[in-house]
């Protein structure tokens, strides 16, 4: 998945990417609501990670335009503040969740997790599809009676997949949806991706197939 992460201390921005980015998200970077708002318009993000207290404004603020345009992206508001109203103003405005700074790196990519499963409008982290389960929490795809380890790329860009089986994802839109800005990346990164996804696939009745020189979709077999 894409984050933006919208944060202008560069210390705790450099170790919330790199920790995102362990687990397979493509993460940019904006120090100024400034930024985050070239960032929305030059790319789709999955979800935002917004600090409340920025150079140029309150995110509260920003928050509440972006609602007022209608953009549904989920948003995590990242507060100092551990007053109740501070927290429930940050959540009328249209905030999905918030953590109090400062935040366990666990609790941060469980809250992500949490979010991003509310917006796909899954209960759990467990998802069943043409004969193989799949545990986003676990990382893992059962097919049989097997369970098979996703390393953190495959494990996102199945997710992609199955948030919206039978569509044509092009190589382009992939690649969006899984680097940031900042990773040099070429098309051969997604084919080797998408086999080895194959792979852990295999003996399932699902199947990721290739429409050549438009893209990939998740069907069953």
């Amino acid at each position: 998945m894409r984050f933006l992460l919208v944060e202008d201390s560069d210390e705790l921005a450099a170790a919330v990417a790199s920790r995102l980015g362990l687990d397979g998200h493509g993460v940019d970077r904006a120090a100024t609501l400034s930024e985050a708002s070239g960032y929305l318009d030059a790319a789709p993000y999955d979800l935002i990670l917004l600090d409340i207290s920025l150079p140029d404004g309150d995110g509260r603020d920003f928050l509440a335009k972006e609602r007022q345009a209608r953009r549904d992206t989920p948003v995590i508001m990242m507060t100092a503040s551990a007053s109740l109203s501070d927290r429930i103003s940050t959540l009328d405005q249209g905030a999905d969740d918030y953590i109090t700074k400062p935040f366990d790196f666990a609790e941060l990519q469980a809250r992500c997790r949490a979010v991003l499963r509310r917006h796909a409008g899954a209960a759990d982290s467990r998802q069943r599809f043409a004969g193989f389960t799949f545990d986003g929490l676990a990382a893992t795809v059962t097919v049989g009676d097997e369970i098979r380890e996703l390393r953190a790329r495959e494990l996102r860009l199945l997710e992609i997949f199955l948030s919206r089986p039978g569509q044509t994802y092009s190589k382009s839109h992939l690649i969006d949806r899984l680097f940031s800005f900042d990773e040099e990346v070429s098309d051969n990164a997604i084919e080797v991706y998408v086999g080895r996804l194959r792979r852990k696939l295999e003996g399932s009745g699902a199947k990721l197939e290739t429409l050549r020189g438009v893209g990939y979709r998740l069907i069953p077999e």
